[in-house]
C-alpha cells in the first residue's frame, strides 16, 4: 500500500505566503515563474513498463507441456487432429500489443480438459502513474475478485508446541505465500503423527492462496463445480504479474467417470509449472 503524502498546516501556510511574496519584485517587475513546476514534474514522470509487446499466445506453450496438461492429445487417431489440437484457438482481441490469448480443448477416455492462457500488457496514460503501478493495481483487483480464503493455520500446531496461541506474524503469512514450510506442524503425542500431519497439511498446501515464487506477485485459485447433475469439474487458475504484464492460466478438467473429482494437487502442479515456464519466456 502506498503511503499518502501530506503537508503539515504550518508548512503549507508558509509555502502559500512565500509564493505570494515572490509574485512580483520590489521594483514592480514581474518574476519569471510562468512554469514553476515544469522541471520537477518532468523529472518525476513515471517510467514505462518493461514490456512493449506480447508473445504469440498459441505458440508460447510447448507440445510437451500440452501433452501433460491435455493427455487426450496423444489419444487422437490421426496426425491432422493432433496438429489441430496442439495449435489451439486464438481468443478474440482487437489489439495484439495489449491483449492476446489462446485456448485448447481435448477430450479423452478419462476426462475433458480445457486450457486458457491470457496475456495482458498494461499501459498507464497518467504521467504520474507508471505502467508497473497501474498493473499492480489491476492485479490487486484480480486478487480481490478471486476472494481467496484466509490462510489456514493447523489447529494442532499451537497445542503440539505447548503455546497458548499461534504467532500472528509468521504462520499465516507463510501459508498465504505458498511456501513449502507453511503447512508444517509439530508431531502429535497420540502416536498418529504422520496421519495427523498429512491431514492438516494438505488443505493448507492446496487451498487457494497467494504465491511468492512466480513473477512479481501471483496467486492460485482452485474451484470444484458440478456440470450437469453428476459430473465433477475442477478449475485451477494461476495468475501472475511481471512488471506491466499480467498472465492468467485457467486449467479445467471434467472426469468422464461419475463421482470422480479431478485431483487438485496434480492440476495445481501442472498449472504452476506452465506459469513458471511463461515467466521464463517473458524474461528471456
Amino acid at each position: 500500500m502506498q503511503r499518502k503524502a501530506y503537508v503539515p498546516g504550518v508548512v503549507a501556510l508558509l509555502a502559500a505566503l512565500l509564493a505570494g511574496c515572490t509574485g512580483a519584485s520590489d521594483d514592480g517587475g514581474s518574476t519569471d515563474d510562468s512554469n514553476p513546476g515544469d522541471a520537477g514534474t518532468a523529472s518525476a514522470a513515471a517510467q514505462p513498463g518493461r514490456y512493449t509487446t506480447l508473445p504469440e499466445a498459441c505458440g508460447v506453450v510447448s507440445r510437451s507441456t500440452l501433452d501433460s496438461l491435455l493427455p487426450g492429445v496423444k489419444q487422437l487417431p490421426d496426425e491432422t487432429q493432433r496438429d489441430t489440437a496442439y495449435a489451439g484457438e486464438a481468443t478474440l482481441t482487437y489489439d495484439t500489443d495489449r491483449k492476446v490469448g489462446c485456448r485448447w480443448k481435448v477430450e479423452s477416455a478419462d476426462a475433458t480438459d480445457h486450457l486458457l492462457v491470457d496475456f495482458e500488457r498494461v499501459v498507464s496514460y497518467d504521467n504520474a502513474v507508471s505502467d508497473d503501478n497501474q498493473a499492480e493495481a489491476l492485479f490487486a483487483r484480480k486478487v480481490t475478485a478471486a476472494d481467496l480464503p484466509a490462510p489456514a493455520v493447523s489447529p494442532t500446531a499451537g497445542a503440539a508446541t505447548g503455546s497458548a496461541a499461534p504467532s500472528t506474524g509468521a504462520s499465516p503469512s507463510a501459508s498465504a505465500s505458498g511456501s513449502p514450510s507453511a503447512p508444517a506442524s509439530s508431531p502429535s503425542a497420540s502416536g498418529s503423527a504422520s496421519a495427523s500431519a498429512s491431514s492438516t497439511a494438505a488443505p493448507a498446501d492446496l487451498q487457494p492462496r497467494l504465491l511468492d515464487d512466480l513473477g512479481d506477485e501471483a496467486f492460485v485459485d482452485d474451484v470444484v463445480g458440478n456440470s450437469g447433475s453428476t459430473a465433477k469439474q475442477r478449475t485451477v487458475t494461476v495468475a501472475f504479474r511481471t512488471s506491466n504484464v499480467i498472465v492468467t492460466i485457467e486449467y479445467e478438467e471434467q472426469s468422464t467417470t461419475v463421482g470422480v473429482t479431478p485431483d487438485s494437487e496434480e492440476m495445481q502442479d501442472k498449472a504452476r509449472k506452465l506459469a513458471a515456464q511463461l515467466v521464463d519466456s517473458l524474461s528471456a
